[in-house]
């Protein structure tokens, strides 16, 4: 997939995380100018950006603006529960860019809390899970959309890929509230997609477990139980998660509205 989204610049809210690095890999090996965004995470964020393969997109932007050439990939602010911040970004990203083809809204909040515990689901942990999981992709949507909408000379349209999870639609997660989150953030994604076409195609990613570093820390017990109860027998890769949202912007070129379940069969189980 060298090359194919060459001139184009894709925005991964979360970047620096496990899920949002290798998606950040996959865009720039693609071709895309990527921006990594971050909340708190900002020297990782930097370094990802420092290290992203670089492909031959720069010249293809310098023809499509008359601003100054741009970084090839870049770290910029994101925090998706701050909308201020989030229209500085998108002024930043026409100024440096011209433009915002991708956007993908991977950052994500939540606490292990077990279900029955509905007291230690506290207020605040329930408002901060809605806040980053479903009102933080609406807000970069919202403050992204007349980039995302702009006129394409090739036809293409912009594109929202919304990573969710299988959680959705298990009820099975960290918390109660994280898979109502990722369930409305599903939801979301259809309603976007009726109100953003022609000019927009907004879908979902959706993983099973993803095999993080951070889900590498666990017991090992737990994610041999978890792969266990997988028919394919295994956690997803965070770059079979990437490849899906490659396949969106690549292949899938007359899909919106739509689930990408990525989660190895694990509601057949």
């Amino acid at each position: 997939m060298s090359g194919t989204l060459a001139g184009q610049v894709a925005v991964v809210t979360g970047g620096a995380g496990g899920l949002g690095e290798a998606i950040c890999m996959a865009l720039a090996q693609a071709g895309c100018s990527v921006v990594v965004g971050y909340n708190s995470s900002a020297d990782a964020a930097r370094a990802l950006a420092a290290r992203l393969p670089l492909a031959a997109q720069v010249p293809a932007l310098q023809a499509h603006t008359a601003l100054p050439a741009p970084q090839a990939h870049t770290a910029l602010p994101a925090p998706v529960t701050d909308s201020t911040a989030l229209a500085t970004l998108a002024d930043t990203l026409r100024q440096r860019y011209g433009r915002c083809d991708i956007l993908v809204n991977c950052a994500g909040t939540t606490r292990f809390v077990p279900h029955p515990q509905l007291d230690a689901l506290d207020d605040a942990l329930f408002d901060q899970i809605l806040a980053t999981n479903i009102r933080g992709p609406f807000a970069a949507v919202r403050a992204l959309r007349p980039l995302l909408a702009a006129p394409r000379s090739d036809g293409g349209t912009g594109l929202v890929v919304n990573i969710s999870s299988i959680a959705a639609v298990t009820a099975m997660g960290s918390n109660i509230a994280y898979c109502a989150s990722k369930a409305a953030l599903d939801n979301m994604s259809k309603s976007l997609a009726r109100a953003l076409a022609p000019a927009v195609r907004v879908l979902s990613v959706s993983p099973g477990l993803a095999d993080t570093d951070f889900v590498k820390s666990m017991d090992p017990a737990w994610r041999h139980e978890q792969a266990g109860r997988t028919p394919l027998q295994r956690l997803a890769g965070p770059d079979e998660v990437a490849a899906a949202v490659l396949a969106c912007a690549t292949h899938l070129s007359f899909s919106t509205g739509t689930v990408i379940a990525v989660d190895g069969g694990r509601p057949l189980a």
